[in-house]
């Protein structure tokens, strides 16, 4: 078995968004103000892809479901949905029975509170989308969006989609506004796990300076996206045609980078190392 890069545009190197389209209608409710809203896709992850391939035939693989027990393959119209309440058992679910615990599917962004914009998290953001006005909307749409804006506060809502209940928070953005559909709490992991092993250690005054001077070296303006490309889908793109082409691939060479136990050494020879590429740039 290998596998195989299906060779075409590089979609994933340069994205190229065509004119907007809604990929859905919903409706901001708070008190008796309605707001009905079309959505938007905010963001699109393009990423290199391989396909399992036979390696004697060089034909593409198909998934099939087997039995875990027998090894048989399992038709899909044999196929229902269980639930697992304890190791190895389930219960199984008719597909009336899931429809029938599925919430209504009103599409309504219901505001149940509002708070302050730098009370939240963003580390609980699963997915964001536009949110643009719906015919007739625009009046309601930009007070909602000016209000929260002067305010510098956020709405938290539910949404009905799907036959699930999301939580989001709908911001102000660039004017308009913007949907996030958040994680649950018991979906995010307390971060005190991870910086509850943090040693307790003084740093010293030098190192403190050169970690200023070196962030100071680093510092640009302004966050600029269109600087930064995915490097190794280009990797990828360029390997795989010069394979077709009959040609090598270029290898990326070993990484000759050296562990410093030393933080004042490792600040230091970074600072240099940070002047010397913006000496080379000048």
């Amino acid at each position: 078995m290998i596998l195989l890069l299906p060779i075409g545009k590089p979609r994933c190197l340069e994205r190229k968004f065509k004119m907007a389209r809604s990929i859905g209608s919903s409706t901001i409710s708070f008190g008796l103000v309605s707001v009905p809203c079309k959505l938007y896709t905010s963001c699109s992850a393009e990423k290199v892809a391989f396909h399992l391939i036979n390696a004697p035939t060089g034909n593409r693989l198909k998934q099939q479901y087997v039995d875990a027990v027998d090894g048989k393959i399992v038709p899909k119209e044999d196929m229902i949905k269980g639930f697992e309440y304890a190791k190895d058992k389930c219960v199984t679910f008719s597909v009336e029975e899931i429809k029938g615990l599925e919430a209504d599917r009103t599409n309504i962004i219901d505001i149940v509170e509002f708070i302050p914009a730098n009370s939240v998290d963003l580390v609980a953001v699963e997915k964001s989308y536009y949110l643009g006005p719906d015919k007739g909307a625009d009046k309601g749409y930009l007070l909602l969006s000016q209000i929260m804006d002067s305010e510098k506060v956020i709405a938290v809502g539910r949404w009905s989609t799907r036959g699930k209940d999301e939580l989001v928070l709908v911001r102000s953005y660039r004017g308009g506004l913007i949907l996030h559909q958040m994680y649950y709490a018991n979906e995010v992991r307390s971060f005190d796990e991870v910086f509850a092993g943090v040693a307790k250690i003084a740093l010293s005054e030098k190192e403190t300076n050169l970690g200023v001077k070196l962030i100071e070296q680093l510092s640009v303006d302004a966050f600029d996206p269109s600087k930064y490309a995915d490097e190794y889908a280009q990797r990828v793109i360029e390997a795989a045609q010069a394979k077709v082409a009959g040609g090598e691939i270029k290898m990326l060479p070993a990484s000759t980078t050296v562990p410093m136990s030393d933080l004042f050494a490792a600040l230091q020879a970074s600072i240099d190392s940070a002047a010397k590429g913006k000496r080379k740039a000048g």
